[in-house]
């Protein structure tokens, strides 16, 4: 999978009220950069919770999601960018 990245990379709000929706994008990179594991929350814009995922310590995943829905995580460890999927 290649990737285009469409922001700058910035920590994930801890909370409900602080979440991202990363510019809009559909598809987000998130990397862990501690050596914790992190639960990552993903909600809508109505701030209701779509659902969770462990992100391992030191790893990276690329979540798809509705453009206005919101990113947030456990721990400002845990840093995203917008992207698009290019193949």
């Amino acid at each position: 999978m290649r990737i285009k990245v469409l922001g700058s990379e910035a920590a994930c709000g801890t909370s409900t009220t602080n979440g991202s929706n990363f510019g809009s994008a559909t598809a987000v990179r998130l990397v862990n950069s501690g050596g914790t594991d992190r639960l990552v929350s993903i909600e809508n814009s109505s701030n209701s919770l779509i659902g969770t995922f462990t992100l391992k310590a030191n790893s990276s995943e690329v979540v798809e999601k509705e453009p206005s829905d919101e990113i947030f995580a456990a721990n400002a460890e845990v840093l995203g960018v917008g992207v698009a999927i290019t193949g």
